[in-house]
């Protein structure tokens, strides 16, 4: 049995935030249906690559759904929806702010309708304040966000992160909202509105940038893949590619000195803490460069693991899904139904990962089954 076994989500959503917050749901368990326009979620489109005509990229957050395809402009669809959502438990929307206030199906309206329903929005800007009614796309909301100015090497332009890792990380927070939501409805018997939003997602992320940021006013360097704060820990060239290596406390870097054959630097006034060595930052890393470049990569990795310091060669994509410890957490699961592979819910229970139970569902397959009134403009000619 899964924790969310018997739980009713419905989503209205489009592109990654919305539908991943549902995914997450339908992972562990709830049984989601998603409302789609006539032509669509715009994410089916986001391609190549394709699979049974499909984006990938859909494929990979609308896993565990049904589709039903309503033209709400179709009074007869907009009934049917209100009646289908005073049955639900939860509401996931990321649409155009107002979009759906148009159509009467706003919180207010939904939750005067259906009490215990938990109404969840997955806004650009926030709920509130003077950017609440704008939209926002990734890359758009890491640079409202701060993240461009962190990221990135000193010697080349700001750069954003390159996963959708605001749309993820709100899809996230949503799912988490909409769990404590459930929790609260346990003992109140009544549902609640859930806001959460690409901005604060990318706040939440920067914390601890804000954290030195309020204390010293200065912004933080970027850097190709340290952190202003330790050292060591970030990406070292040598004879064949890059490794990263994280000795991001004292005991470590005095066990990475040995290794590198200068036991002596960590005695160093110099480099024997870690202020110290970000102090000194501009001396220590060309020495540790210049030791780094003796070695192969697998040379590096022997040594250093050996001595019981984190490290990790740089993986491509095909080097991570070929890796075993890949393969011993089952994550990578086939989608039923398509020759796919997709990561699963990064979450077990009892030893136990949520099954991928269904792929990603065909446009509309679920309105004959639900009752759903198919849009004249769907319908064969």
């Amino acid at each position: 049995m899964l924790p969310l076994q018997g739980v009713k989500v419905l989503e209205i959503g489009q592109n990654l935030a919305g539908p991943y917050a549902s995914e997450i749901l339908g992972m562990l368990g709830a049984e989601v249906v998603k409302i789609e326009r006539p032509e669509g979620d715009d994410a089916r489109g986001w391609g190549p690559p394709f699979h049974a005509g499909i984006a990938c990229s859909f494929h990979a957050v609308n896993r565990n759904k049904r589709s039903v395809v309503l033209d709400l402009r179709d009074k007869a669809a907009l009934a049917w929806l209100r009646d289908f959502m005073a049955t639900q438990d939860i509401f996931i929307q990321n649409m155009r702010p107002g979009s759906l206030e148009a159509f009467g199906l706003g919180a207010e309206a939904l939750r005067a309708l259906n009490p215990r329903l938990i109404y969840c929005s997955l806004h650009a800007f926030g709920a509130k304040g003077p950017l609440a009614m704008r939209p926002g796309y990734e890359p758009i909301m890491q640079a409202f966000a701060g993240m461009f100015s962190v990221n990135g090497s000193a010697e080349a332009p700001p750069a954003r992160v390159g996963m959708q890792v605001l749309d993820l990380g709100t899809g996230v927070w949503a799912a988490l909202g909409c769990l404590a939501a459930l929790q609260l409805r346990g003992h109140t018997g009544a549902g609640c509105i859930v806001d959460t939003s690409l901005f604060e997602t990318g706040l939440g992320w920067m914390a601890q940038h804000f954290a030195g940021f309020n204390e010293s006013g200065r912004q933080p360097p970027r850097h190709r893949s340290g952190n202003p704060k330790l050292i060591v820990f970030q990406a070292f060239d040598t004879q064949d590619g890059e490794i990263v290596v994280a000795a991001a406390n004292d005991r470590l870097f005095a066990k990475f000195a040995v290794a590198l054959g200068h036991p002596e630097w960590a005695g160093d006034a110099r480099f024997r803490t870690n202020a110290d060595r970000i102090a000194h930052r501009e001396i220590l890393l060309p020495l540790l460069e210049a030791e780094m470049l003796k070695r192969t990569s697998e040379e590096w990795s022997e040594a250093l693991e050996a001595a019981g310091i984190p490290c990790s060669p740089i993986h491509d994509l095909a080097a991570v899904k070929a890796h075993p410890q890949t393969a011993a957490l089952r994550i990578m699961q086939p989608m039923p139904g398509y020759a796919l592979e997709g990561v699963a819910l990064p979450v077990s229970f009892d030893g136990d990962r949520p099954p991928v139970r269904t792929g990603a569902p065909a446009l509309g397959e679920a309105n004959a089954e639900l009752g759903a009134p198919i849009p004249a403009r769907s319908r064969p000619a």
